[in-house]
């Protein structure tokens, strides 16, 4: 399988010496990691980054860091090329229960977060309805929430969150509650998405390590180090980052059937039991 061109230019979002404690005990331990822009010849070509770890590890933790929803007891956040320290609000947040005002049209829901933007209303229903259309919900602009299937609602709600972000989404476990088929349309639309803008990054937080690994370009996976004496040292870190292009894994149709991805699927399992 022959890997596509690219390369790698401006760091869009970094993490340094991140250190979270809850009283005496450490989450997480000088963690550190980078996105930088990865650049197609040819085409736009956003990132999608998979967090992967077992549970307890401080995933959640971690995420909440990088959307600015929590500072790190050490460490620092930034994002864009600018290095901007994160503050909430700068990065999109989609729930794993796709929460939406029930109350509220689909498009009401979308002009409400808009309206947080600070920009007028008839620029925040352009831009609301401009979304709705790129997203396949033009149809669905007057029903309610509880109209909707669970892959839609997660449409809607990503839809929400770029009404804010433009660039930056984390997602909490894109594909819990999806059958087969509606999580296999959650990953098309992701990497949808991720090419509409060169800028464009998701973080999708999740313990689905085979739809984390069809729908990425790199897999980070969240451990803890051990001692010389094989302790386990409180604290977690990023154990291990794949880049999946150069394994000829990203960006390739039916993916999931070839010999380079079921090798990734069996590296990746085989961590877990000593993180």
């Amino acid at each position: 399988m022959t890997t596509p061109a690219y390369e790698f230019k401006d760091t869009l979002l970094k993490a340094e010496g991140i250190c979270v404690s809850f009283g005496d005990e450490p989450v997480l331990r000088d963690l550190n990691l980078e996105i930088k822009d990865l650049v197609r010849p040819g085409m736009s070509q956003g990132q999608v980054v998979g967090l992967l770890g077992p549970s307890g590890m401080g995933k959640t933790t971690l995420f909440r860091v990088l959307a600015g929803l929590d500072a790190p007891t050490r460490g620092t956040v930034r994002i864009e090329k600018e290095g901007i320290p994160v503050q909430k609000g700068m990065v999109g947040v989609v729930a794993q229960s796709y929460p939406l005002f029930a109350h509220r049209t689909i498009l009401g829901n979308l002009i409400v977060a808009g309206d947080h933007s600070g920009e007028g209303r008839a620029k925040v229903k352009e831009k609301a309805l401009g979304l709705l259309d790129r997203f396949g919900l033009s149809p669905h602009a007057s029903k309610y929430p509880s109209q909707l299937s669970g892959g839609q609602r997660q449409r809607v709600s990503i839809a929400q969150q770029f009404m804010c972000s433009e660039h930056f989404l984390l997602m909490d476990e894109p594909f819990s509650g999806l059958d087969l088929i509606a999580q296999e349309n959650a990953c098309e639309f992701i990497r949808e998405m991720a090419r509409t803008d060169e800028l464009k990054t998701f973080i999708l937080v999740t313990h689905d390590v085979r739809a984390a690994c069809s729908v990425a370009d790199t897999i980070w996976v969240l451990g803890r180090d051990r001692d010389a004496n094989d302790k386990i040292i409180p604290g977690a870190r990023i154990q291990a980052e794949y880049n999946l292009v150069d394994r000829g894994i990203a960006w390739q149709e039916d993916v999931r059937d070839t010999p380079q991805f079921q090798a990734l699927l069996h590296e990746i399992r085989a961590l877990f039991p000593r993180l």
